[in-house]
């Protein structure tokens, strides 16, 4: 591919080396053309480029403005003002003309437009350097160059294309549009242009500002150990590159935790595949801190950072108490020009010669939902706002906060929508932690008092590389978002690419052994996870009735729960996410993740008990058919009549409290756990929806079957039975 620079206009002719139109020296400061007076047509574009040392004339003092320009001077003068990439193999590309040589006056400059598609030559092959330029080669030479379609708003003004050639129309059209020239009627697109008509058309555009500059990203969150996946997400990256070269790729956090792949790999294998994907940046997400009160507390972090050829950002962590991060943090806390294995707060990235800052933010809750050890997080509003003084204070006007917060998470510790409404300056958040799958970007432009404010844009991509998030954001020249668009990429499809599958290879074939591996626990019994077949097995199924594998899996849900906040008394588990049975004997690790494939997340929930009751009541609604929101559960347990009218069917309820049951008070609130589906309202479970909505829901990112799989392995000997914890009266 031919690399090319682009620069503002401004900046480009500022930049002077003397660039001749024809022949001879002359300055304007020595003498003024005789040739052109201050009536001339060009005057103005001629002095103004002659006073920038842009072009000059013959050494006689002239101009010469009336004759027409040269296709190699035009190539002479683009090649600096386009500031392309100067090929080191002039001879070899020339050779695809005819008519000059690696050894032909301005040949590194023909080279040099040639080799970006600006000059092409004739149908015979030849470049005709000595030729005059027609107007309507002038027009796509200009465009193609100088990058002009960058500030066309797209409204065609009306111009007769009909004695245009093909092959030119486009360039003809943009020029029009641009205002660029005034012959609408007829554009002459045959005649040469002449050199003061050249002057005129460079300064011209010299003038232009680009209405809106538009920044593209692509972005992913929450992959959670999908290590096998990223083949696939690689593929679509690059097929998103091959259109927007200049995409940059953010990670919303939570690489950590969630598969065998980190189990076995500590995050290794994840970073193997992300660095193939060209990241410019990821923060750090809660997991990241999983293992700080581990034996080697956050070494596996320490070196997932130094190892990783893209920068990892956190604005609002504190390292300096943990012995294997905190000397990983650079002395520079935002910078241009980030060394590998060191942690800043955050970045500043040139986009096609605009300056974008980048910082990350990470939720305050990871103190008590991970294992963070000595690293702290400091207020997020606060860092947010020194982040963004310090971009502004650089005078960057396109401002990107990665968040590792949640969409609309707990209120408490901070969620995307109050940053947005909260911190005036942010223009894109690249949200992760709440698992959201947002199809369509969502815009705030006014703040918590419900008055106007420039637009923020907040994305989020779904979870465990089931998609890619890309958008597009158009600004105005005061860094306003004046236009935005974005889109999920599904990845389902998509073939893996062929060097990531490769690499992938190096631990595939570790994982497939550990699938079989036994975990070190025992069941003394078989535990079947039923479903109702009709005459065959009218009654009993995982979607209608208890069972010992759902006590024991809500047992292990509830234990753990209970080291996070030992006020959690009660433990909900979906018949429809219990997938397969367990067989006695020894278990393996492959047969626990059958049991809960989903990958989901342990959550803590606040709620009344009216809002259990409720919550029961929908659980049974369907009752003594299946339904997937069946719920199983530990801590209390309940009668209800099927035979009743729906939603009143729950008789009795009763919750462990002190190892005793008593009754659940109406007004008493509890503290449950459940998984994040169930805890998000899947289902159709409204009051937890509306729980979730109100900030009254923690996720403790805490897998369902790592969790089934520790509280087996504690058991050693397993033989859960079915205690009457759910009883139908109807029966």
């Amino acid at each position: 591919m031919n690399k090319r620079k682009v620069h503002r206009f401004g900046a480009t002719f500022a930049v002077a080396s003397a660039i001749v139109l024809a022949g001879g020296s002359v300055s304007a400061a020595e003498q003024w053309y005789t040739d052109v007076s201050k009536d001339n047509t060009h005057y103005e574009a001629i002095k103004a480029l002659t006073d920038q040392q842009v072009i000059r004339g013959y050494s006689e003092n002239l101009f010469k403005p009336g004759h027409s320009i040269e296709r190699r001077h035009a190539a002479l003068i683009l090649a600096k003002l386009g500031d392309f990439e100067e090929p080191t193999n002039v001879a070899d590309v020339l050779k695809k003309f005819k008519d000059i040589s690696g050894d032909s006056f301005y040949a590194k400059e023909m080279a040099t437009l040639a080799n970006a598609n600006v000059f092409k030559g004739d149908s015979n092959g030849n470049f005709k350097p000595t030729a005059a330029l027609t107007r309507q080669q002038m027009a796509n030479v200009l465009v193609n160059a100088l990058d002009l379609e960058k500030y066309d708003t797209g409204e065609k003004v009306t111009i007769n294309l009909s004695n245009v050639g093909e092959s030119h129309r486009r360039g003809v059209q943009i020029l029009a549009n641009l205002g660029l020239t005034d012959q609408l009627n007829d554009f002459r697109p045959n005649e040469p242009v002449t050199r003061g008509a050249f002057s005129s058309f460079i300064h011209r555009a010299n003038q232009l500002q680009a209405s809106d500059f538009t920044l593209s990203l692509m972005h992913m969150n929450d992959t959670h150990a999908r290590v096998a996946e990223m083949p696939k997400v690689i593929t679509a990256i690059k097929e998103v590159r091959n259109d927007k070269p200049d995409a940059l790729l953010l990670h919303g956090g939570d690489v950590f935790s969630g598969t065998l792949y980190f189990s076995e790999f500590g995050g290794q294998a994840d970073l193997e595949l992300m660095n193939l994907m060209g990241l410019d940046a990821m923060v750090f997400g809660n997991h990241e801190f999983d293992l700080g009160d581990s034996k080697n507390g956050h070494q596996s972090l320490a070196n997932f950072v130094k190892g990783a050829n893209f920068p990892v950002i956190g604005a609002n962590i504190d390292f300096s108490k943990d012995p294997h991060l905190k000397n990983l943090v650079s002395e520079t806390e935002f910078t241009s020009t980030p060394a590998l294995g060191e942690i800043h707060k955050g970045l500043i990235k040139e986009v096609n010669g605009e300056k974008v800052g980048i910082f990350g933010l990470t939720t305050e809750s990871t103190a008590f939902v991970a294992s963070p050890g000595a690293v702290e997080f400091l207020d997020y509003k606060e860092s947010a706002e020194k982040a963004v003084a310090y971009f502004e204070s650089q005078g960057i006007n396109k401002i990107i906060s990665i968040n590792h917060l949640g969409f609309d998470s707990d209120p408490s510790v901070g969620n995307d929508l109050l940053l947005a409404q909260a911190v005036e300056g942010i223009d894109i958040i690249v949200g992760g932690h709440s698992h959201t799958k947002l199809s369509e970007p969502v815009l705030v432009d006014n703040n918590a008092s419900g008055e106007s404010k420039d637009p923020t844009v907040i994305v989020q991509a779904d979870q465990y590389l089931t998609h890619l998030g890309t958008l597009d954001v158009q600004f105005d020249d005061r860094g306003v978002i004046t236009g935005h668009a974005g889109e999920l990429i599904s990845l389902q499809d998509k073939e893996n690419d062929t060097e990531a599958a490769e690499a992938l290879l190096k631990y595939s074939g570790k994982i497939d052994e550990t699938f079989g591996k036994e975990i070190g626990a025992t069941l003394e019994v078989d535990l079947p996870n039923p479903r109702s077949r009709g005459d065959e097995n009218p009654t009993e199924s995982v979607r209608a009735n208890e069972t010992a594998l759902g006590n024991l899996i809500t047992d292990g849900m509830l234990e753990k729960a209970k080291e996070y906040d030992p006020n959690t008394v009660i433990a909900l588990q979906n018949g429809g996410g219990i997938r397969n049975h367990l067989n006695k004997g020894q278990v393996t690790v492959g047969e626990v993740i059958e049991v809960l494939p989903f990958g989901n997340t342990l959550s803590l929930v606040t709620l009344t008990g009216a809002e259990i009751k409720n919550t029961l009541e929908h659980s049974v609604r369907n009752s003594p058919n299946e339904d997937g929101g069946f719920l199983h559960m530990s801590g209390m347990k309940m009668t209800f009549d099927s035979s009743k009218e729906v939603s009143k069917r729950i008789q009795t309820m009763q919750v462990k409290v002190n190892g005793e049951f008593e009754d659940v008070d109406m007004d008493k609130e509890y503290v449950i756990t459940t998984n994040a589906f169930t805890a998000r309202g899947g289902d159709g479970f409204e009051v937890l929806g509306e729980a979730y909505a109100d900030g009254r829901v923690t996720d403790l990112g805490l897998d369902d079957w790592v969790n089934l799989r520790d509280h087996m392995i504690k058991l050693g000997t397993v033989k859960p039975e079915i205690e009457g914890r759910i009883i139908d009266l109807n029966t």
